[in-house]
């Protein structure tokens, strides 16, 4: 559908998270009204003010779309962003991103700008490709998925970002001081192609994004993008051992550490021994899920398409 049309010629259908605060709601609408409406490029702008709000605003814009045989495009973080594409996936309509999150990996690893400018500007040449989504229990994982102590210390980030700012710094810092305190390791049973793993741990991690992966220097990064994730689990260690690792990520040597057990995986079967009747608390792009077990990580067959520079002008996911 939306991958054989110019995309110069589509009408876009942009939603923003206005969570992303004032400044960058007036920093987005400026930029629409200067770039596209400057090149009289045909668009419509849905604000979504409520995290409650944004299924059905998500609904009605991919109506619109549909019908008009346009693209939608999403400004938010990579959490705003995996929500929105878990509803265009099946559509096949083209896919747009303008970066407005702490990391935004998803974005960076497509070359797409973090500069709002710069990022709606390329909305007007780029052309929809095909990239690659990983799934967990059919729900879209576009940079990382995890459970154990990753989403907790995903909470403690986001409380700490309400009380000292959003930026990579307080990101970083409420990290560190959350791998001090105890955690309770899970007792896993993975399966990947007649595999079997019985692993006790302190969090498990998947990983879709090539760029993140080799930011902590994991030697499997290459497969993503060749319809492999990458899982990587710790083995159970102390807390110092913990900043240890921690501090090994930061200076992209994770892989290399005795304690990492990694490998890339086209599919993947988790339980946790013992709590199949309990749901799983997992975070997926930076948003907290709970899904009923197991859980079935895999390679969707179907991929988006993003609207992002030619291959030639940015690296490969």
């Amino acid at each position: 559908m939306g991958k054989e049309m110019p995309s110069m010629s589509q009408p876009l259908f942009i939603l923003q998270n206005a969570a992303s605060g004032k400044h960058r709601i007036r920093e987005v609408h400026a930029a629409l009204e200067r770039v596209l409406g400057g090149a009289r490029r045909e668009y419509q702008l849905t604000l979504v003010r409520h995290r409650r709000e944004l299924g059905n605003a998500v609904r009605s814009v991919l109506q619109r779309a549909t019908e008009r045989e346009g693209a939608i495009v999403v400004a938010g973080g990579d959490g705003t962003i995996n929500t929105v594409a878990n509803a265009v996936l099946p559509t096949g309509l083209p896919f747009g991103v303008l970066p407005q999150g702490t990391f935004n990996y998803f974005g960076r690893s497509h070359g797409i700008p973090e500069d709002t400018d710069a990022a709606v500007r390329l909305l007007l040449s780029a052309k929809p490709q095909p990239v690659q989504v990983g799934l967990v229990n059919d729900r879209v994982i576009l940079v990382n998925a995890s459970l154990g102590l990753y989403p907790k210390l995903l909470e403690d980030r986001e409380t700490a970002k309400r009380e000292f700012g959003r930026s990579r710094v307080v990101a970083y810092l409420s990290g560190l001081i959350g791998l001090l305190r105890e955690r309770n390791a899970l007792q896993l049973q993975m399966e990947t192609r007649g595999r079997r793993i019985l692993m006790k741990t302190p969090t498990l991690f998947i990983g879709n994004n090539r760029l993140q992966m080799e930011s902590l220097g994991m030697r499997e990064a290459p497969d993503i993008g060749t319809g492999r994730m990458v899982a990587l689990a710790l083995r159970p260690v102390g807390r110092m051992s913990l900043l240890k690792l921690a501090l090994f990520g930061a200076l992209g040597s994770l892989g290399s550490a005795r304690e990492v057990l990694s490998f890339g995986t086209d599919a993947l079967t988790v339980r946790h021994e013992g709590r199949d009747a309990h749901p799983i608390k997992l975070a997926v792009d930076g948003e907290i899920l709970q899904l009923q077990p197991p859980l079935r990580f895999e390679v969707s067959s179907q991929p988006l398409y993003l609207l992002k520079p030619l291959p030639a002008h940015c690296d490969a996911q």
